[in-house]
């Protein structure tokens, strides 16, 4: 390749690379995978390195920006990005055998936080990197962010707006939009003016930087600290006080551990490493966008395997009829895989799949996901189905305007793959709470036509001998299934309502509407016509409940409407047949709790399970929080003097770790 065809295949890496990080940093549909981003972005890198030139746009020289409108705002110091590698080997070199730190690199949105005399003055994004957009007004829906901090002076913190991806499905579920990732959720968040509407997205915001303080602290270690103290609730780090290959790696691994067996909560696109040294951190030059000697990314270097197209499966789920490809098994990152999405029209476009015998390359993107992410060899055609594999109704392509993207849909509304998510928040822990049947699962039932509303889960026994010879089950897991389904059969008022997945009802309002009616009069109440009188009026849906503490109108109407909806009440009533229900008393039964919040870890004894020893804190009007924090009372672990994360962390911000024995003694039923 000569001079001027390098130049070419520059101007094409640029706009590419561009296109899809625009799409990426505002929400829009995924135009390329990491892998291929970091491909094209590394073969451009040593372009640029040949021809000793630079293009005015490359991504190489420049900070992606968010398109989060609104007053514009010069950072104080600016946000840079991080070199990247793949090689461990160039964390070792970069470290220069100085002791270094190895922390998550969260995938969500960086803000800047700033506080002044103990107050929080400012939230400002990243935008590209020198200049951000202010978004203070939404800081109290942003869990994290905290209104004051004990320190005092003028204090600069940058940290990640993350979505958990528990909170991730649970909005899906509870909202009925979709997005692709919760990256995308929390960018599109952002956007929004409503804070109570931002503050539903339970967006988490994690500090992974103390960038200014005017207290002398110069170890990168003590300033994370220094933030624990204040009661924030930092990155999860790990110290490396002697860098070398064994060390180095031996730290990944752990982080590494952590990501495939999914025990890290947060969506992540790698991991970052930094000096202790914060002055000497300060003393390297910036090439491009990149400080040298700020920090390092490591992202995971994909395994990718060959492999044979066996067939194109089109899955209906949720509102799309989605594309996965299923291919000879192969091995990757220790597991068997032989199915993985394809996402959508545009991606087989964009691949260039074709149909069955064609070769395809396979990778398990950062350790988790299959994806297909290279066509070897197209044989045959790709095509498109132009009926629902669920109910058989006509299927059309759309086309979004945003992205361009060409996706599949099912033109029935009443097409019960539509409805998977709320079929899936049925059956969640909060929900019926049948264990053993994931979304995939409930994905598998709808498509073999077995469940098309909540009353046929109860019916599942009918069909026990197919599903032990389905792949993936046997006798033993279709058994626990039936026994799950028979248990659930006995469920407390709360949780059924929250399982109808009536909009705008999650747990606390059906709680609320609980604490003030009984479930039978409560859906008479929704359900009431004008009684003998025919010429009365039923009551507006926003007034039938308004006056519950904590419902209001728009809560109250969402609640009636459902139920006045014939198709809905029929199949509450159908489901009635099925399942006995208990009606709980939501109200606080005493006070022995009252203003105290309470983070529960490790195994219980006196008390059934955690969540009946959350129940009983909540009953004596107490909190429990899933994290430790500032805002935390008492953390109760039977083991006080565990080395755990939230002991740990309680001793840091000198919470008190109390075992269920001490707090039997003191909030005594």
């Amino acid at each position: 390749m000569n001079t001027d065809e390098k130049i070419l295949r520059m101007q094409q890496l640029v706009r590419e690379l561009n296109d899809a990080s625009e799409a990426y940093y505002n929400g829009l549909g995924e135009r390329m995978t990491d892998y291929e981003w970091d491909a094209r972005f590394d073969e451009l890198r040593q372009l640029e390195q040949e021809t000793g030139t630079t293009l005015p746009d490359s991504p190489t020289q420049k900070v992606s920006e968010d398109s989060i409108t609104g007053q514009k705002e010069e950072h104080e110091f600016a946000a840079l990005s991080l070199a990247k590698t793949k090689q461990s080997a160039e964390l070792v070199k970069w470290a220069e055998q100085k002791p270094i730190w190895i922390s998550w690199k969260l995938d969500g949105l960086t803000l800047v936080v700033t506080y002044d005399n103990g107050k929080l003055t400012k939230v400002v994004t990243r935008g590209n990197g020198h200049i951000g957009t202010n978004i203070t007004h939404l800081a109290s829906a942003i869990s994290g962010i905290l209104a004051s901090i004990p320190a005092q002076g003028h204090t600069v913190i940058r940290g990640e707006a993350v979505i958990s991806y528990d909170d991730f499905d649970r909005f899906l579920m509870e909202s009925g939009e979709d997005y692709a990732n919760p990256r995308n959720l929390a960018s599109g968040s952002l956007t929004l003016k409503d804070v109570e509407e931002v503050r539903q997205r339970h967006i988490q915001w994690i500090p992974f930087t103390l960038v200014y303080t005017e207290e002398d602290i110069n170890s990168w270690g003590d300033r994370m600290s220094w933030l624990d103290q204040q009661g924030f609730t930092t990155v999860e780090r790990q110290q490396v006080c002697a860098p070398d290959t064994n060390s180095v790696e031996s730290c990944i691994a752990v982080f590494t551990e952590k990501v495939t067996s999914r025990q890290n909560p947060f969506p992540v696109d790698g991991l970052v490493i930094c000096y202790d040294d914060t002055a000497y951190a300060q003393t390297g030059s910036v090439t491009g966008h990149h400080a040298t000697r700020a920090g390092l990314a490591f992202k995971w270097q994909d395994e990718a395997a060959e492999t044979t197209l066996k067939e194109i499966e089109w899955s209906c789920a949720a509102s799309t009829i989605s594309p996965v490809a299923i291919f000879e098994p192969v091995e990757l990152e220790g597991t068997t895989v032989k199915r993985a999405s394809l996402c959508n029209i545009s991606e087989c476009e964009r691949l260039g799949i074709g149909g069955v015998g064609t070769r395809i390359s396979v990778i398990k993107a950062n350790k988790i996901i299959p994806k297909v992410i290279k066509v070897m060899e197209s044989v045959n055609t790709f095509t498109v189905p132009n009926q629902c594999p669920v109910c058989h109704a006509p299927a059309t392509i759309k086309v979004s305007e945003a992205s361009g993207t060409k996706t599949l849909h099912c033109t029935n509304t009443e097409c019960p793959a539509k409805q998977l998510r709320k079929f899936a928040r049925f059956v969640s822990k909060e929900g019926m709470n049948i264990d053993g049947i994931s979304e995939q699962t409930l994905s598998k039932f709808i498509n073999l036509g077995w469940v098309s509303e909540y009353a046929d889960i109860y019916e599942l026994r009918s069909h026990i001998r197919e599903l032990t010879q389905m792949e993936g089950f046997g006798e033993k897991s279709a058994s626990n299934i039936m026994r799950s389904i028979d248990k659930s059969r006995n469920v407390e008022a709360h949780r059924l309502l929250y399982a109808l997945n009536i909009p705008l009802c999650g747990l606390d309002v059906c709680k609320r509407l609980l604490s003030a009616y009984p479930l039978e009069e409560l859906v008479n109440e929704a359900t009431k016509t004008g009684g003998d009188d025919l010429f009365a009026m039923p009551a507006e849906p926003q007034d039938v409940f308004a006056h519950v503490n904590g419902i209001g109108p728009e809560k109250s109407a969402s609640f009636v409407r459902w139920f006045r909806d014939a198709h809905n009440l029929q199949r509450y009533r159908h489901l009635m047949e099925k399942i006995s229900v208990t009606q709980t008393d939501q109200t606080p039964k005493g006070n022995r709790c009252e203003g105290l919040t309470f983070v529960i870890t490790g195994d219980v004894h006196h008390y059934k399970n955690r969540n009946e020893l959350k129940a009983y804190i909540e009953s004596q009007g107490g909190k429990v929080a899933s994290a430790v924090s500032g805002s935390t009372s008492y953390l109760i672990n039977n083991d006080v003097a565990s080395t755990s994360g939230k002991n740990k962390k309680a001793k840091e911000l000198n919470i008190p770790i109390i075992s269920e024995d001490d707090f039997m003694a003191a909030c005594e039923k």
